[in-house]
Parts: C-alpha cells; structure tokens; sequence
C-alpha cells in the first residue's frame, strides 16, 4: 500500500545528528509515511547504522558523492507517495509536523507547498532563536522571488504535483537550489505558513562563514536561472532580489570576519535598491564593517 508522505533525507557523513532525526520522523503523530535515506557517499558507518534500523518504513539507497540536490533528487524518484517532506540529516521535527501540514493541505486541495516557522539551534540542540517569515495562504510569487520564504530546507512539505510540474532539484546549484526549487513551485501553486516553529534548524557557525564566498557566486547563478522563467510582470524585482542576495552574502562574510568583504557586499546592494537596504539591521551591519576596518 502507497504510503500518504515520503519523507527524504539526504545524508553525508552525518552520522554525529542522523540517529536523532530519524527518531524525531518515527515519533511523528501520523504515521502513515516512507523514509528514505540517501547516503550520498558517505566515509561513516551509515550503512552499518541502517541495518539495525528495524522499522520497515525505513529504507537506505546508497550512491556516489553527487551534492544534496542530487541526493534529494534520488529520494523523489525513489519515492511514491502523494506528499514530499524533506529533511536535513541534522534537523529535528516536532512530533506534530506531518499532521498539521497534511491537515492544512487537506483545508486547501489547491495548496503546492506549506511551510513551518523553525527553532534555530545549536549544535548541541539549545534553542537559539525563532524564525520564519509570516505571509498569508496564497500567491507569495512575488516575495518567493524576491527573498527566500522558506527559511530552511526540513520544513516544507510539498505535493509531488508539483515536481511533475517544475522539475526535480536543479543539480547545477550548490547552496540556493533550495529558492530556486521554491520559486518556481510558486509561479504555479500557493503557499500557505503554519505559524508554528515545528523544525529545529541546527546552525554550525564555522561552516556557514566558510562558505559565504561560494553562495554569492551559487546565488548569483540562481537569481539569474529564475528570471528566465518569471512572468514578465515581475522582471522589476530582479533588483530588489539582488540587493537582499548581496545583504546575505553581507551577513555571512561578517560571520567570517572579513569585514572589508562585507562592506563591499553592503554597498553592492545598496547600489542594487536603496529601499530594500535603507533599515536599522543594514545600517548596524555597515557600521561594524566600518569600525573593523579602520
């Protein structure tokens, strides 16, 4: 019997947090899923690991190291279910997560996505901060192409409509395919937001100010796949999303110290759209900047 939601987890040596998030999916107060574990290459004992799993909803396909949108595509065409939820190997569910989104996508049949707000926490799972954006259930096309709505990656549940529809991950991006997947699922479907933090979002500072240098090239790349396949309404925005991509790539290179880097970002995108910069968060960030490098 086809289960209602398949549930994809791509793992890459990540073993240290896996355990804990599939015992946050088996927990799930609805029950009626797949879990499909994507080992994408892993040098860990994961294949070990998964033959002690004894749940038969669980089930583990190994391939060479491809990235996670490759990873994340093996698990959809592996899958079979009417729902897609997606899972990171380091992030955790509240047990009531699959239910309340099955519940809101059974309100609205129309619906292509819905979303959660997240816990982010640390490494060792103390809550940071809550964080997701609020919007109404609907058409969000215009600020899903403007800024990322979807704040994490283990937080939608989609209906697999949709990836017949747009496509499967675009295995040409490294970091922003999460947008650029989510764009595009809303130029044909509405979004609806549970204003409930259901995901816990674990953040690894060192790695994120690592790679800031690498997401401005991937986003820029991203932005520019998108807006070849926007309507032509919306062509105007491009600017604004520039701008709030350069703020990002603003934020992670101040992450990382390098705040000369930061400052160019910040004045990237101010050139970009001075309305999108012109708040008390960009003008903190550009005075750090300044004070670090004089």
């Amino acid at each position: 019997m086809t289960p209602t939601v398949s549930v994809i987890i791509p793992a890459y040596n990540a073993m240290a947090f896996l355990p804990e998030t599939l015992d946050s999916v088996l927990d799930q107060t609805f029950k009626d899923f797949e879990v499909i574990i994507v080992n994408d290459g892993s040098k860990d004992n994961i294949v070990e690991w998964a033959t002690t799993i004894t749940d038969s909803r669980v089930r583990l396909i190994s391939q060479e190291n491809q990235g996670v949108s490759q990873a994340r595509n093996t698990g959809i065409l592996n899958s079979q279910s009417t729902y897609i939820a997606f899972l990171d190997a380091d992030d955790i569910w509240d047990p009531s997560k699959l239910e309340k989104q099955l519940k809101a996508f059974q309100t609205n049949p129309e619906l292509g996505l819905v979303d959660t707000q997240v816990f982010m926490v640390d490494p060792q799972n103390q809550i940071l901060y809550r964080a997701g954006s609020s919007y109404p259930e609907g058409n969000v096309l215009r600020r899903a192409i403007e800024e990322n709505l979807v704040m994490c990656g283990s937080s939608p549940m989609i209906r697999r409509q949709c990836i017949e529809k747009v496509g499967l991950f675009d295995t040409d991006l490294h970091g922003p395919e999460d947008w650029h997947m989510w764009a595009r699922i809303a130029m044909h479907y509405p979004f609806k937001m549970i204003e409930e933090p259901l995901v816990r979002y674990r953040q690894h500072p060192s790695s994120i100010s690592k790679n800031w240098k690498r997401m401005s090239i991937e986003t820029s790349k991203a932005i520019e796949k998108v807006f070849t396949i926007v309507p032509s309404e919306f062509l105007w925005i491009k600017k604004r999303t520039k701008a709030r991509a350069n703020l990002y790539s603003a934020q992670l290179a101040s992450v990382g110290k390098n705040y000369t880097q930061s400052l160019f970002y910040c004045i990237q995108a101010f050139s970009c759209s001075p309305q999108v910069c012109l708040t008390e968060d960009y003008l903190r960030l550009v005075m750090k900047n300044l004070l670090r490098t004089s």
